[in-house]
């Protein structure tokens, strides 16, 4: 069995690591619960024990035959600490084991995932961001906060982000438990979701993508240790831990964020589907329903080539990009001939190929696709999980990046 250390420290927030310690559980790990002396402050030790059916403890001395400080760490397949106070992450880059955590933290040989909580002053500090980039350093995975409502009437950057999220990260690290975070110190940028057109105020001119795809891709970055912004556009989907996100809704908006966040990006991941189209005027009233049959004639005009335009304004070595082809096949092609014309008319250093004939990867948590290469290489792969070809495009991409 896969075992897993969930540390707890002392936050406010530590009442949400219950939620992410019913989730791992829930999906079949073994949990063992270490939590600070005051995180106990905040969760008593019976509650810990209940939900993950262990006992706890926060010291060296207790079960002390058992060698706890050193066996814990040797035996976990993963260690997770939510909430990460700026106290936890000071004494896990100093090295300093003052209790069983921290003893956990320096034997542990398995990936490691921080994911902060503090108030956003805190979490600024020069102090909190050298130590962060210390832990960042040594392959320790350290989520970005969430931004959102913190203790009292304050917000900011600094919330805790979901668990059901920290939990998806967690599954990330554990699907590639002796890879390193290959993404460390990269920014990437990913755009995700269907853009919309507007008619009038109430009807549009939309697509079915459910933004699933980008926002594995997002996970995936985050979990190998990369910088990610995320364009959103019209999702239903809750933000990935450590990620920002920026919602737009029209491709217009879109190509402004994504021209926005790549300027200093390593690579970008244009999974979004934007509308290839827009109506050349816009109503500003609700179009009526007229007694007769006739219906209104709707004039498209042609949305500009986020892709093509990235591709255009790059410079130098960078960055990597890459783009997604939904595409059928009809009498002109099969859906790779269309593939290979759009990589050789786009330019970008990927393709992700997907065959959406009767409906196929769209509003599905499974994907198959074909990964074509400018260079020439095609990479097949299966149907499965969104996450496992996410990881995929970035086992392709890694070794593209600039140095």
């Amino acid at each position: 069995m896969t075992e897993v250390v969930l540390g707890v420290a002392g936050g406010i927030a530590a009442y949400k690591a219950c939620e992410l310690l019913r989730r791992l559980k829930e999906s079949g790990l073994n949990v063992t619960v270490v939590p600070t002396e005051s995180a106990l402050e905040f969760v008593g030790a019976p509650t810990w024990a209940a939900l993950s059916g262990r006992p706890v403890a926060t010291d060296v001395w207790t079960n002390v035959h058992e060698v706890p400080h050193v066996a814990l760490g040797r035996q976990a397949d993963l260690v997770v600490v939510a909430p990460a106070t700026a106290d936890l992450l000071a004494r896990a880059a100093h090295g300093l084991a003052n209790d069983l955590l921290t003893n956990t933290l320096l034997t542990a040989r398995c990936p490691i995932l921080f994911a902060p909580a503090m108030h956003t002053e805190m979490w600024d500090h020069p102090a909190t961001r050298t130590n962060v980039a210390t832990l960042r350093e040594r392959g320790i995975v350290v989520l970005e906060p969430a931004v959102g409502r913190l203790t009292g009437k304050d917000t900011g950057k600094g919330r805790l982000p979901e668990p059901s999220e920290i939990a998806d990260v967690a599954f990330s690290l554990l699907r590639r438990p002796t890879a390193e975070p290959d993404l460390t110190g990269r920014k990437v940028v990913v755009s995700a979701g269907g853009t919309r057109e507007f008619l009038d105020p109430v009807r549009y001119l939309g697509n079915r993508s459910s933004g699933r795809q980008g926002y594995a891709l997002a996970k995936t970055a985050a979990a190998r240790g990369a910088t990610v912004t995320l364009v959103a556009a019209n999702t239903a989907l809750p933000d990935p831990a450590g990620v920002d996100v920026v919602r737009v809704v029209s491709t217009n908006d879109l190509r402004d964020a994504v021209f926005a966040a790549a300027t200093d990006a390593d690579a970008v991941v244009m999974a979004a589907a934007p509308a290839d189209f827009r109506p050349a005027d816009y109503v500003g009233t609700k179009i009526k329903k007229t007694d007769d049959t006739s219906a209104p004639t709707v004039t498209l005009v042609q949305n500009p080539d986020i892709l093509a335009g990235l591709v255009r304004s790059r410079t130098g070595a960078g960055p990597v990009i890459v783009g997604f082809a939904a595409e059928t096949g009809d009498s002109t092609g099969t859906v790779l001939d269309h593939g290979r014309a759009k990589l050789a008319r786009k330019g970008c250093d990927l393709l992700v190929v997907n065959d959406v004939s009767g409906g196929k990867a769209f509003e599905s948590a499974e994907n198959a696709a074909v990964i074509l290469a400018a260079d020439g290489s095609v990479t097949e792969f299966p149907h499965g999980p969104k996450e496992a070809l996410a990881d995929a495009i970035w086992d392709l991409v890694v070794p593209r990046l600039f140095h």
